[in-house]
């Protein structure tokens, strides 16, 4: 289950997505998913889901690979599939004892069920295809106009890249803690929800014991080559618009357009 969390993990590899600026991969990713939430019909899921289809092909990173990490959000889908499906008031399809399923609430369950899985998707892959340096760098430049109001642009978007570098460290930490519980006797996958999360308890000591451990050994490190923050500092590879990415542009704005169009089908 550990290594099926493919968040924040970058898939090195040879694509056209992978060569882009990250300002245009971030900034996509949030008109794409802003765009999802003003999706209204099937039209406006399909051109969504097909639009990402083509994005995930030019990526080169396996399908495989990235719908893998919609393993961990099944409970998530589930629920809120169940809470859609059932707790929505409207025209009753079919009524049994207090069980009530609407034509509003089978509405409401598919489209947030396929807005969800289309989220994951296309935020995963931003990751998958851009290192955090180059996040980092990105977040930076994005949020440059920020710094007129004396915001720390740079240390908030090191953080940020410094928190999604960790994810994939500390589920690797959290596979080899647990392995080595198991081979003590540690039981992880019988018994109901209740006895797994206690047997999870003694995973959380040492891990958190590690994670403090790499955080302060990160500081050292960064202490160590004398990094004061972001005042004065420059880039080796100094961030810059390519013909590719105004061809990306291009196809983002028509992404919007053809959102807004059928949102009056």
């Amino acid at each position: 289950m550990i290594r099926d969390i493919t968040i924040g993990q970058y898939y090195p590899a040879d694509s056209i997505l992978h060569r882009l600026d990250p300002r245009v991969k971030l900034s996509g990713t949030l008109i794409y998913i802003v765009c999802l939430f003003l999706v209204k019909n099937l039209w406006g899921y399909l051109i969504a889901a097909l639009c990402l289809g083509a994005i995930i092909r030019l990526s080169k990173v396996p399908f495989g690979f990235i719908v893998r990490g919609l393993k961990t959000i099944i409970i998530l889908l589930l629920f809120t599939v169940a809470f859609n499906l059932f707790l929505t008031s409207g025209t009753p399809i079919f009524e049994w004892k207090f069980i009530r399923i609407t034509k509003e609430g089978v509405s409401l369950a598919f489209s947030m069920a396929v807005r969800l899985i289309l989220l994951i998707l296309g935020s995963s892959l931003m990751t998958f295809t851009t290192t955090p340096n180059q996040l980092t760098d990105g977040m930076e430049s994005l949020l440059g106009p920020l710094k007129k109001l004396h915001v720390p642009v740079h240390e908030i978007a090191m953080m940020m890249s410094i928190a999604l570098r960790f994810i994939p460290i500390l589920l690797e930490e959290t596979d080899k803690i647990m392995k080595a519980q198991q081979a003590r006797g540690a039981d992880f996958e019988t018994g109901g929800i209740i006895k797994r999360a206690k047997a999870m308890v003694p995973i959380l000591v040492p891990l958190f014991i590690s994670a403090f451990r790499r955080a302060g050994d990160l500081a050292m490190a960064m202490e160590a080559r004398c990094y004061r923050g972001g005042e004065g500092r420059t880039k080796m590879k100094p961030l810059k618009y390519h013909k590719p990415d105004g061809i990306a542009w291009v196809a983002i704005v028509c992404f919007i357009a053809l959102t807004v169009v059928s949102r009056r089908f």
